[in-house]
């Protein structure tokens, strides 16, 4: 995490306790067996350039899967259409 953001990006941190939700999930866990998704998050953990790869995989249907079962468990939808008083 450290050398995906700078102390200047806080709006783009994940408080820890939904972070723990992510352990909780059972859909996401279901995810998490395929072997293939693990080996694309294997990858991208290990490369050196993590952005242009991330610009890949987002093109893997797999992969989209994944990323928005995270996004779904972390921001959920009902917060995206409450408008701000």
């Amino acid at each position: 995490v450290e050398d995906a953001l700078t102390e200047e990006d806080p709006q783009d941190r994940v408080p820890l306790q939904k972070l723990r939700l992510l352990g909780e999930s059972e859909e996401l866990r279901g995810l998490l067996q395929n072997p293939h998704l693990r080996q694309l998050l294997l990858t991208v953990d290990q490369a050196e350039d993590k952005s242009s790869l991330m610009k890949k995989y987002m093109q893997e249907p797999l992969f989209v899967e994944f990323a928005d079962c995270c996004l779904r468990i972390v921001e959920p939808s009902e917060k995206e259409n409450v408008l701000p008083e």
